[in-house]
């Protein structure tokens, strides 16, 4: 789908998903609600996880790929980690559903506002 639609289209369709599943999450009250949010997720992370590398690839000199993908996977799992400290303090001083709420209306939202807004420059 990605060849046919473009790499950062892609990319963006999977943090829109990421957005709405997260936002979904801070209000899923059934398991038939969680489970469709997660499906959601599994595709945000198929659209999301090999597409950013494959970005990576085509921006940098080809004799430079291997060290540009290195460092994004690098900062990536830094990043998660921080990401992933704070949800948890999140989820446990205020709750699970501002957690998702935060996630998906504020770092996400930003994230994918950000990257329309530099497709917008680059067209």
């Amino acid at each position: 789908v990605a060849d046919r639609i473009g790499l950062l289209t892609m990319l963006l369709a999977g943090l829109g998903l990421f957005v709405i599943m997260y936002a979904g999450m801070s209000r899923a009250e059934t398991t038939t609600a969680v489970i469709a949010l997660l499906v959601l997720y599994g595709i945000y992370a198929a659209a999301t996880e090999g597409i950013s590398k494959a970005l990576i690839s085509n921006m940098v000199p080809q004799n430079e790929t291997a060290s540009a993908v290195g460092f994004y996977t690098g900062w990536n799992s830094i990043c998660a980690l921080i990401a992933s400290s704070v949800a948890g303090w999140i989820w446990y001083a205020a709750s699970p559903q501002f957690m998702f709420l935060i996630s998906a209306s504020g770092a996400a939202f930003a994230v994918l506002f950000l990257f329309v807004s530099l497709r917008k420059k680059s067209v």
